[in-house]
């Protein structure tokens, strides 16, 4: 299975409750679920969310941490990984994220901070091919998405793969990693297809 070690933003535009929620596990049907640690899968996602969703949280549970604008979730995903919020000032504007960071790592929550705050002050709204492709993985349902099992090649196995329609053909899974320009646009929602490449966050 792939490992993810980066900080990278896994939805374009700001999540609904429905959508946060479905995100906060978006690597639930793993294979090997409680096998190995999962904490480098989701450690460094992040996605945006509104105000009402940050405060909702915030009221939940009495939070682990509070450090003004963020604060931290009592209950760990996974490891020492838990969800930290953050209410941040970006262009003039205040915005509102939901972050997976390491707490075993001290530099975390900052590198979160630095990292979404670069991204977001782009000049040019874009989106890399790893963004698009983690936005892809993010909003399928779960029944169009799974991981790579016995009947693929060895090497292949445990890879994230997505179904795209084959037209005469039928559907058909391919690795996540693997789709075409064409392919990623048109799993892609409308408003996204056409917004410029950009170098990954």
């Amino acid at each position: 299975m792939k490992i993810e070690n980066t900080i990278r933003k896994i939805f374009e535009g700001v999540a609904t409750r429905p959508q946060m929620f479905r995100l906060f596990d978006r690597h639930g049907q793993r294979p090997d679920k409680g096998g190995f640690d999962a904490s480098p899968l989701y450690r460094g996602e992040w996605f945006e969310i509104d105000e009402t969703l940050y405060d909702y949280m915030l009221n939940l549970l009495p939070p682990l941490w509070m450090r003004g604008p963020i604060f931290a979730m009592r209950e760990f995903m996974t490891g020492s990984v838990t969800s930290v919020f953050f209410a941040l000032q970006i262009d003039e504007a205040v915005r509102y994220f939901h972050t997976y960071c390491d707490l075993a790592d001290s530099t975390s929550v900052e590198s979160m901070r630095a990292a979404i705050v670069s991204r977001e002050t782009r000049p040019v709204r874009a989106m890399s091919r790893e963004e698009r492709l983690e936005h892809i993985w993010s909003t399928t349902t779960d029944g169009y998405r799974a991981y790579a099992g016995d009947r693929w090649p060895k090497p292949m196995q445990g890879q994230r793969t997505v179904m795209l329609y084959g037209g005469k053909e039928g559907t058909f899974l391919k690795l996540l990693d693997t789709l075409t320009d064409d392919e990623v646009a048109a799993k892609l929602p409308v408003h996204l297809r056409h917004l410029p490449s950009a170098l990954a966050a």
